[in-house]
């Protein structure tokens, strides 16, 4: 019998963040042990090294600047430094929930997307709006779910946005319960019988209040769409669906249309991920006059359904085989797509 893979779970702040790389775990016991190591404790470094390991799984931070640096650093060190293997990898850690970093990094390596404009000066914002194509999107730094964008329709608009921006409120951004999320009365018994839960969730809008954007801005081309692509790989596998607008934004709407996929866009998105090796990526995708446009990558993501595409009313993947797209009918998206990312792991690992 061949010896079991051995993972550290590379925790963040939010111990039940760790759920569902839990949850795969032990699914595949009989091929997996594993651990947990809190990457936020002083001693992360030396518990990671206490005891021999495979490979290392992040739930990368993605809720304020200060545990989002603090997880980048030391996934550096990890991958970078001492050469361990991480999943994802660290620069997929590195542009998750980062819209300035990706910005600089899709602009780098030439990656087709809506132009991006970062300004730490309060007065290079108000030049560059006075020359601006409206509406123009104006983005928080971390932010998932619609979080933080706003769509300025004008000038005045922006010139408030950046006033309130560069004041001490910081720029505008969701710090409470997610109304669009839907199941409403389902999320509000959960803490009528489990009231212990709403000191941690008071606690946790607390935190997202306090972590102001207040010295820089991001602004973004806006791109006139009524839905925007997301595409989807994990290992080899490949799925698509559309997020449809609701309020001008396609992220956060939770609406989805499961039209059949364009096979070009998978080639996109695969020249993209074959090349910088990202295996646990979804990626936003406008479509434009000039073709496909990125407009936001994430390692790790949320999914409301249990699955993440249908082709043909059939749920399944694509996967690339002998130059071609092929369709497979089944269920790949399982515990939020965890168990799809395990099992990648482990064909790697034998």
């Amino acid at each position: 019998m061949a010896s079991k893979i051995k993972l550290v779970i590379l925790g963040n702040e939010y111990p039940e963040e760790n759920a569902l790389w839990i949850k795969a775990c032990e699914k595949r016991k009989e091929n997996v042990s594993y651990r947990i190591v809190d990457l936020t404790r002083d001693n992360w470094l030396e518990e990671i090294q206490k005891e021999e390991f495979d490979h290392l799984l992040c739930k990368p931070s993605g809720l304020t600047s200060k545990f989002k640096e603090l997880y980048d650093e030391r996934v550096y060190i990890l991958e970078r430094t001492l050469k361990y293997k991480v999943f994802p990898t660290a620069e997929e850690v590195f542009i998750y929930e980062n819209k300035r970093f990706l910005s600089f990094w899709l602009k780098a390596n030439k990656i087709p997307h809506p132009k991006t404009n970062v300004f730490y000066e309060k007065q290079d914002a108000m030049d560059f709006l006075k020359i601006a194509k409206y509406p123009v999107v104006g983005k928080v730094n971390i932010g998932a779910s619609g979080s933080g964008v706003q769509i300025l329709k004008d000038l005045r608009k922006a010139k408030e946005y950046v006033e309130t921006t560069f004041s001490a409120k910081g720029a505008k951004h969701r710090v409470g319960p997610n109304m669009e999320k839907g199941n409403l009365i389902k999320r509000g018994l959960h803490y009528v019988f489990n009231p212990g839960d709403i000191k941690k969730k008071l606690k946790f809008y607390s935190t997202l209040k306090n972590d102001k954007q207040s010295d820089f801005v991001i602004f973004q081309e806006f791109i006139p769409h009524n839905f925007e692509w997301r595409v989807v790989r994990i290992g080899d596998s490949y799925f698509a669906h559309q997020k449809v607008v609701k309020d001008g934004k396609a992220s956060g709407s939770l609406i989805k249309d499961y039209q059949n996929p364009p096979l070009a866009i998978f080639d996109f998105v695969k020249q993209i991920t074959d090349k910088y090796n990202f295996h646990s990526q979804a990626i936003d995708i406008f479509e434009s006059a000039n073709g496909y446009l990125v407009n936001e990558m994430q390692c790790i993501f949320g999914q409301s359904d249990s699955f993440q595409m249908k082709v043909n009313g059939v749920i399944g993947r694509y996967i690339h085989m002998n130059g071609k797209w092929v369709f497979e009918p089944g269920d790949f998206n399982a515990n939020e797509s965890f168990d799809l990312r395990l099992d990648w792991i482990i064909s790697k690992a034998r």
